[in-house]
This record gives C-alpha cells, sequence and structure tokens, in this order.
C-alpha cells in the first residue's frame, strides 16, 4: 500500500468514512456515507436494471462498502468484480463500522468474508455472490477489464483530484466492457463528466442524489444494439 495518512470520521447518517488529508478527500459523501451508496450503486444502478444475474464492475474497492450492500442483494446472482490499486490495511478495514450500521443480521459475517478473500482470484461468498477483487491500476492500458459488464459502480476520488480516472481513454475501455444496456453509475455529475461520457457513446441523464447529499448524480447506459 503506498503510505499516506488516512482518518476515520463520522458521516451525517451515523456510518463511517475514510478521509485522505493528503488529498482532502473523503471515501464517502460526509452528508452519509451508507445513504450514499445505497441511493447511487444499489437503488440507481444494480437495481435500475430489474435482472436476477448480474456481473458487476466497481472501479475503487475502497472500504468494502459497496460491495458489501450488493452481497446483501441476495435475490440477484452477481460475479462482482472489483479494482484498486491501493488496498487498506486490516486495522483501518476493521475501524469502520459498516457490518453495524447496516441493517441486517448477516452484514457482519459478509463483511468479514469479503474483506478474507484473497485478491486476484474469484471467491464465492454466498451462494448468490462471488467476488473478484484484482489489485492494480485501472489506468494502465496493459490491465485486463473484466468483459460482459452489466452494471458499473465508477467510484473514483474527485476529477480534479484524480483526472486519471476519469480520462476519456479508460472511461472507452470500461465502455467496450460492457454489455449493450449496461449501466454505469457515479456521484459526479459534472458538466465536463457528463460531456465525456456521452462523446463515448453512453446515453447519459441526470438523476436525483441521496436524500440529504448531492443535488444531482449520473447514470449512463450502453446503448442496445
Amino acid at each position: 500500500m503506498k503510505d499516506f495518512q488516512i482518518e476515520l470520521q463520522t458521516t451525517a447518517d451515523g456510518s463511517t468514512t475514510l478521509y485522505r488529508p493528503d488529498m482532502d478527500e473523503h471515501y464517502h459523501s460526509v452528508k452519509g456515507a451508507l445513504t450514499e451508496s445505497q441511493h447511487i450503486f444499489i437503488d440507481c444502478g444494480l437495481r435500475h436494471l430489474a435482472k436476477d444475474s448480474l456481473r458487476v464492475l466497481e472501479i475503487g474497492f475502497g472500504t468494502g462498502l459497496n460491495a458489501l450492500l450488493s452481497a446483501l442483494q441476495s435475490d440477484i446472482r452477481q460475479h462482482y468484480h472489483t479494482l484498486e490499486l491501493y488496498p487498506l490495511p486490516k486495522e483501518i478495514i476493521d475501524s469502520t463500522d459498516y457490518h453495524k450500521a447496516v441493517d441486517n443480521p448477516q452484514a457482519p459475517t459478509l463483511f468479514a468474508a469479503i474483506h478474507a478473500a484473497e485478491w486476484n482470484k474469484a471467491v464465492r461468498i454466498t451462494p448468490s455472490f462471488t467476488l473478484e477483487k484484482t489489485e492494480c491500476d485501472y489506468t494502465d492500458s496493459t490491465t485486463l477489464f473484466p468483459q460482459g459488464i452489466d452494471v458499473v459502480y465508477f467510484d473514483a476520488f474527485a476529477p480534479e483530484k484524480q483526472p486519471e480516472m476519469w480520462a476519456e481513454g479508460p472511461l472507452r475501455r470500461i465502455f467496450d466492457a460492457m454489455n449493450p444496456g449496461g449501466v454505469l453509475t457515479t456521484y459526479c455529475a459534472k458538466g465536463e463528466i457528463r460531456r465525456r461520457l456521452q462523446s463515448i457513446g453512453f446515453i447519459v441523464e441526470r438523476l436525483a442524489g441521496p436524500p440529504g447529499g448531492k443535488r444531482e448524480i449520473l447514470r449512463a447506459t450502453k446503448p442496445q444494439l
């Protein structure tokens, strides 16, 4: 892991997030980490497609909150790929409270299993949820993307902090890896990013943000053939 300082902070909905002083960036919205992830990635992404079997690609594994919330959607069979350049150490993961904040008795067991899963290998966490965590640089043109993706959780740090993550090249590779009709959701609603996604070929819509949080988010859909 790259050597940088991380601080634990409590967000408005009572769940925690991590803060990187070197970038002045939080891993989740300070308006509510759990509320944000549920709205943007589960409600507007995973469940929007209304399918019973999906391949998910997450850009930025981070704390594993999005993976936990996805694994709890047990009525949807998922192969969940996540790409992360700097996996967090166990002591930082253990300091978060997501397994307690999520109102589901399965959350603690699932959260532990998700983080115990070996990297760079497909691991069956539950009968309906297979996790594949890959330690890699998503922006590297030699990184192999999984194919046949239905849902993309784009959860990188903000474009002004990590512009390379939002560059046209990597985003185009995501587009190419997706199935027709697949969706990408992100908290970022900046006009520059919306126009870039459109220029790549996505149909982009602005949606209401999470309760108490950002006013708008983006959902980008790859057109049907």
